[in-house]
């Protein structure tokens, strides 16, 4: 699936209509300079791709639009110097590695309600929510070129809209704000954005510094790697392999914890990773696989390996102070659960998510908490 980018004079994008569009922010809440890239590499076609997606390639910055080519596109003298590899690989642990909080029940989130407070107060009397969102996740947050004007659609988007018709009576009074994987907590402490909604897993560590609503969709880290790699799995077969994760991901603390050997390459956004595995860079990819099924669904030579080895949840983010916003929105969930295979929730998923991620029945169950 080609998705064409559009450019963006100082890196601000805006979009005709009802829609606003903000983005990607750098780090400091200013948005990041962007510009198209038509440098070709030796042995390798042209790279243009999802719309905004960054990434790192040989020496310098590769913030472009890039058609996500397979691996068959790179060539060897395309990529770049194997890794050296780590000196510690020799010592790493063979048990698998295990997510653990240190909370009970993270995912236990504020009792709804449709009281308004004084989030949901400035919410209003600015007349748009700010909603921090990925921009290159197929079927989550993306650029859709077969909607009007290159719109960002997708499971995430769709659940936006329905927080802002609730809270604004209008779906389509929110301005969308493309913030990097390691920006989503910073951006809602430092006022940038009122929720987050970009497949961002409730944890304990987290919670210390953001709140969340109740769980909306429930996914597991797997691996991502060429087809015909040895690469099996979260395992052993990682020994001496350059594995890219996106920084301030649950990818990135597991891979910390227990590398098997591997290499780690750090990125700001997830999908910078698929990039740098086409360009033969990365030996495979560590991500939630609800967003790699649809990586691997782009690109036919990439699938995942092994099974997840975590199970975790995803949960719209807002600042810890905000209740009643917390609150708001999970009115909002419970609603959008409710209804069976005919409730907003389903049919987002079957318009979304069932073509590459399929078998899921049902919403996760809400858990609730008092205080």
């Amino acid at each position: 699936m080609r998705i064409r980018a559009r450019r963006a004079a100082d890196g601000h994008e805006e979009h005709e209509g009802p829609e606003e569009y903000e983005g990607p922010e750098a780090p400091g809440g200013r948005p990041g300079s962007r510009r198209a890239v038509s440098r070709g590499r030796r042995g390798a076609g042209r790279l243009r791709g999802w719309g905004g997606v960054s990434a790192m390639a040989a020496a310098c910055a590769l913030t472009a639009a890039v058609v996500l080519l397979p691996l068959a596109h790179a060539t060897p003298d395309s990529a770049l110097p194997a890794a050296p590899k780590p000196a510690s690989a020799a010592a790493a642990p063979a048990a698998p590695w295990v997510l653990s909080d240190t909370c009970q029940d993270p995912e236990a989130s504020l009792r709804p309600s449709d009281v308004d407070g004084a989030a949901i107060a400035r919410i209003k009397a600015a007349g748009k929510l700010v909603a921090g969102v990925d921009q290159n996740s197929f079927r989550w947050g993306y650029r859709n070129q077969t909607a009007e004007g290159g719109r960002l659609d997708g499971f995430d988007i769709d659940l936006v809209k329905a927080i802002a018709k609730d809270i604004l009576g209008d779906e389509n009074a929110v301005i969308y704000r493309a913030i990097p994987t390691s920006q989503r907590i910073p951006a809602l402490q430092e006022g940038r954005v009122d929720i987050v909604v970009r497949t961002m897993t409730i944890n304990c560590k987290r919670l210390e510094d953001v709140a969340f609503s109740t769980a909306y969709f429930e996914a597991g880290q797997q691996v991502l790697a060429p087809k015909g790699s040895p690469i099996t799995g979260y395992d052993a077969s990682l020994k001496d392999k350059r594995i890219c994760v996106a920084s301030g991901s649950t990818a990135e603390t597991a891979l910390k914890a227990q590398s098997y050997g591997a290499a780690p390459v750090t990125v700001a956004n997830q999908l910078d990773c698929l990039v740098r595995l086409q360009l033969a860079e990365v030996d495979g990819i560590i991500t939630d696989n609800a967003l790699a099924a649809g990586q691997a669904a782009q690109d036919p030579s990439v699938r995942l390996v092994g099974s997840p080895f975590t199970r975790e949840f995803y949960g719209v983010a807002m600042n810890k102070d905000a209740s009643d916003l917390v609150r708001r929105v999970n009115k909002v969930l419970e609603n959008y659960r409710a209804g069976g295979n005919d409730s907003p929730w389903m049919r987002a998923y079957l318009k979304h998510l069932q073509p590459v991620l399929p078998g899921v029945n049902a919403p996760p169950a809400p858990k609730y908490r008092d205080g």
